[in-house]
């Protein structure tokens, strides 16, 4: 199978070439010429399998440059061990009323593991397989999870440094420790000022600065991307919509055939593209459900068509969903329109006004696949309270985002199909919100002192990964400004 940019150039490469450049040449993103069909015997015969099959199964039929060796090495040595606290890797829990999967049993207690423990195998694997023999720098623009996942999946991997922003106090104080404890002789973690849209904005420019590369190469270093713009980051992701789908066949809950809903908290949107991948490849789904915080930019365009990120920006208890600039859109519309020039006319527009309208017609198109809502904080934390109370279930505020919106969902089109909760991260991670929410005081009290009052009440255990912060040392205290960034890339790259 081969990868080609949505915005039109003619460039094309194997998987294996997708995955090391992250960006297309035109500063498009990489896309499959073509999305595999299953039918309904290959669905069925995933639920007996184990996740790490699962994954080859789906994997293969878009990595087609990889031998069945090569891409069994990189599941075994993302999934395998002990890096996964559930021997399921992304369990599904069923309660009364909606079914949840919960996709943060990794080393970071976030989704982004799922991706970020395999891009980092896919991506040593191509350097093997296409003889690349400069340095790969990874930069990583994060809004919390993706930087400390990231950071994990790539520490001391030969051949490749990896640098991570963040917006300085627009993370959660696990998630700062987390990134600032990081240890590893290839990894930088700088604060940026401002929010994430800078930080991401930044590093966009510095992959456009086509100078600032060249010289870069000259000196043996190539940039690439670990965020979800990198196609290595997004297939990983296809494979737990399967997953899901197996697990309900498995546990009878469903008959192969019937169709389901999944509900996203959603911000960069590469988490629900994925299982917009799903749908086109055959996997039964109905529909796909957008779920916004404050920043509800996606909500208003998968309602109106019309994308505007020209608005205020809110800090809020989900700040990994705290994004106005949602990159994977590009994938999206390519794959609806297969009009590179629109696209491209599209995303200069973005890029210059700060806003698109797609019209009616592409606006008709994108509600047959999705359906968008959002939950300011107050109704997060009452989110929160309820599902506690009534399932002693513990969600963390994303987790949360998405369940108050696939309730309004029921609510509004009566639509009683199953419904998967996608769960991104563990409540530990955003612990002084969840204990807030379900009004325990949490004024004064470290973030330690915070998990040990959460695990009281939670039937989930600390997970080791945030027990283990007690005792790390903080190594990373840069900031700089968005116009610094390419500064302080150029100067890791020299380390």
């Amino acid at each position: 199978m081969k990868y080609i940019s949505t915005r039109g150039n003619q460039q094309q490469m194997d998987a294996a070439g997708a995955i090391i450049a992250g960006l297309a040449d035109d500063g498009g993103l990489f896309v499959p010429e073509e999305i595999p069909q299953v039918t309904a015997e290959f669905i069925a015969g995933l639920a007996p399998l184990s996740y790490k099959d699962r994954a080859r199964q789906i994997l293969r039929l878009f990595l087609t440059d990889y031998t069945d060796t090569e891409l069994v090495g990189c599941i075994d040595r993302a999934y395998g061990g002990d890096k996964f606290d559930a021997p399921q890797v992304a369990p599904l829990r069923n309660l009364d009323d909606v079914s949840v999967l919960e996709l943060w049993h990794g080393p970071t207690s976030a989704f982004k593991d799922m991706a970020l423990q395999l891009l980092p195998q896919l991506m040593c694997t191509a350097l093997q397989k296409t003889g690349e023999q400069k340095q790969l720098l990874i930069l990583v623009a994060t809004s919390g999870d993706t930087g400390k996942a990231a950071l994990d999946g790539f520490h001391d991997v030969p051949q490749i440094k990896i640098q991570v922003f963040y917006p300085e106090g627009g993370v959660s104080q696990i998630q700062h420790l987390q990134m600032a404890t990081q240890v590893g002789g290839n990894v930088s973690v700088m604060a940026v000022q401002g929010n994430f849209d800078d930080a991401q904005s930044g590093v966009k420019k510095i992959f456009g600065d086509e100078v600032f590369n060249a010289h870069l190469e000259a000196a043996g270093t190539r940039l690439s991307s670990a965020n979800s713009i990198n196609w290595g980051r997004l297939v990983p992701q296809i494979v737990y919509y399967f997953s899901a789908y197996a697990d309900l066949l498995q546990c009878g809950k469903i008959q192969n055939g019937d169709r389901i809903n999944f509900t996203v908290p959603t911000g960069n949107f590469g988490n629900i593209l994925a299982g917009f991948y799903a749908r086109r490849m055959g996997l039964p789904i109905f529909k796909l459900i957008c779920a916004s915080n404050a920043n509800n930019v996606l909500t208003d365009f998968l309602q109106t068509g019309y994308y505007d990120r020209n608005r205020a920006f809110y800090k809020t208890i989900t700040p990994s969903m705290d994004i106005l600039i949602s990159s994977n859109l590009e994938r999206l519309l390519y794959h609806l329109t297969g009009d590179t020039a629109q696209i491209k006319n599209w995303m200069q527009a973005l890029a210059d006004e700060g806003r698109y309208d797609v019209g009616e017609g592409m606006l008709q198109r994108l509600q047959n696949f999705f359906w968008a809502d959002w939950a300011d904080d107050a109704r997060t934390a009452a989110t929160i309270k309820e599902v506690y109370a009534a399932d002693g279930y513990v969600p963390d505020t994303h987790t949360a985002v998405a369940w108050a919106v696939a309730r309004a969902y029921q609510r509004r089109t009566e639509d009683r199909r199953p419904m998967v909760i996608v769960s991104t991260a563990s409540p530990y991670k955003f612990n002084d919100s969840v204990l807030q929410s379900l009004g325990i005081e949490t004024a004064g009290q470290d973030p330690f002192a915070l998990l040990d009052r959460l695990a009281a009440i939670n039937r989930d255990s600390i997970p080791k990964g945030l027990a283990d912060l007690r005792q790390a040392v903080v190594l990373h205290k840069g900031v700089c400004t968005q116009d610094d960034m390419k500064a302080a890339v150029l100067a890791f790259s020299q380390k």
